[in-house]
């Protein structure tokens, strides 16, 4: 169980809520938090006070006056107008983890919603009741309207919900169980759409798949170096040290520790002087990528726990201020450095690749790993697969945060477009899981040829792990099915 106060939600947390269905408890202190900005709510209803989406339209219909009798139909309508999400839907995992931090930011007690809204959102997390969230529609500002509108949806009894992977009316879920469908009071519509959940969500779901995808970038780039007879003099410590990055020096130790042991690594000279970049500059790329992985940690951690509606209540309700938390920048810039350090992994292991396929570089391994050059391909087209999916990223890595188009009547002029960079970013991480997986079957493949009994002791563990999937090239055969079996298994590293 893990207790959400707002303010402690970790990415470890999130992996254990999301992945292994770790219940959540709400915190007393923030559900009291929660109270006291309700009541403000409710003052100012009474009061009959104009404070903008309580009692007014919203964007360019911020000052029309709503009347007191009509609030609920206002928080109702706004849910229904605003879910207008297109596309295919976000997987389960990032629907699961949207709805968990669209709860952790209300506990925070600055949007005015009632505690039973979040009780219901709880129950959602602890029942796996998981709202299904089309994935395109939003501008990144006013936060994730159109995908978070969907998740509320849930809340009022429409909208539809994963159930054993398929799309069930929400109604029907709450009818079974038994339970009445949240009727929204003021300002709880827009508490809950008005927030950056649906980017920060697919980037913390992107962030844990990278972080994954970048260690297992280590040991399957160590095997594609005793394949090729790798000089392990370019990961002396003093090398590393003397540059100064921390990440960089941090790689350099783990190839060392992969390679610990091997009778296929060389020192230099022995064989040549020098590696290509693509291996001797390992550290140096790999590093910076686990650079731009510590920034996407260090804003994610923080959006996570941030309040993002608008307004935001304070002092017991005597301060209500409209602002623009909601505003996708912080995100949209990690999630677009993200694009472009996932796409560097897959940039050098395609080079790798052909390194590994290449009868001019590949250290005498049969030209394209054939078992009858000529009569058989080999691995030819795995590189022209991995050539591809690197050629994609890079147009996928273009940054979505250096466009921005205005709505609603220019009052909305200047946007994010995070989710988008988010959503981008997702596609580049499969796109590298691929190119990482085509460069372990051609590095098992070359060490099989070598013989595998000479291998480190910590890459034979691996050699042998992805011997229970797939085979390595002994003969031409469909190579869809072994790609993918790579990658699951990669993924499920994770």
């Amino acid at each position: 169980m893990i207790t959400l106060t707002g303010s402690t939600l970790t990415l470890q947390q999130m992996k254990e809520i999301v992945y292994e269905n770790t219940s959540v408890s709400l915190d007393p202190k923030g559900l009291e938090r929660v109270r006291k900005s309700r009541q403000a709510v409710d003052k100012i209803v009474r009061e009959d006070r104009t404070v903008y989406g309580i009692n007014t339209g919203f964007g360019k219909f911020s000052d029309v006056k709503i009347d007191e009798k009509d609030t609920k139909a206002l928080q109702l309508h706004l849910i229904r107008s605003h879910s207008c999400g297109v596309g295919e839907s976000f997987p389960e995992e990032v629907s699961r983890a949207m709805v968990v931090l669209r709860l952790n930011a209300l506990l925070k007690g600055f949007s005015g919603i009632r505690v039973e809204v979040l009780e219901r959102f709880a129950y959602m997390v602890n029942q796996r009741i998981h709202p299904v969230i089309p994935q395109q529609g939003s501008l990144g500002a006013s936060g994730d309207l159109a995908p978070l509108s969907h998740l509320a949806l849930v809340l009022v009894g429409e909208g539809f919900v994963w159930q054993q992977g398929e799309a069930v009316p929400a109604a029907e879920i709450w009818q079974r169980l038994g339970i009445e469908p949240i009727v929204l009071e003021a300002k709880e519509g827009l508490a809950l759409i008005n927030g950056t959940q649906a980017m920060t969500a697919q980037g913390v779901i992107n962030y844990l798949d990278a972080e994954a995808l970048a260690y297992d970038s280590e040991w399957i780039a160590a095997m594609t170096m005793e394949a090729l007879f790798g000089i392990t003099d370019a990961f002396h410590p003093a090398i590393h040290e003397a540059r100064g990055y921390p990440e960089q020096v941090e790689v350099a130790a783990r190839m060392l520790d992969w390679l610990e042991g091997s009778r296929y690594t060389t020192k230099q000279g022995e064989k040549r002087v020098q590696d290509a970049y693509s291996i001797r500059c390992l550290p140096q790329v790999h590093g910076a990528s686990w650079q731009v992985l510590g920034y996407v940690k260090e804003k994610l951690e923080i959006e996570m726990n941030a309040a993002t509606d608008n307004p935001l209540i304070f002092d017991d309700g005597e301060t209500v201020v409209s602002g623009g938390n909601f505003h996708g920048q912080p995100i949209a810039f990690a999630m677009d450095f993200l694009k472009i350090g996932v796409a560097e992994l897959a940039n050098i292991s395609e080079r790798r690749i052909e390194r590994l396929v290449n009868p001019q570089l590949n250290e005498g391994l049969p030209p394209f790993l054939s078992p009858e050059p000529g009569l058989q391909s080999g691995a030819m087209i795995l590189q022209y697969s991995a050539a591809s999916l690197v050629s994609e990223n890079k147009t996928l890595a273009h940054p979505a945060s250096v466009d921005s188009i205005p709505s609603s009547g220019n009052q909305e002029d200047h946007v994010s477009m995070g989710t988008i960079g988010a959503r981008h970013a997702s596609a580049i991480i499969k796109n590298a899981r691929n190119v990482l997986a085509i460069e372990a079957l051609c590095a098992m493949t070359g060490c099989s040829i070598r013989g595998a009994a000479d291998m480190a002791p910590k890459t034979r563990k691996k050699y042998d792990a992805l011997q229970t999937i797939v085979r390595p090239i002994d003969e031409d055969r469909i190579f869809t099915p072994d790609i993918e079996r790579i990658a699951r298994y990669l993924q499920q590293q994770g």
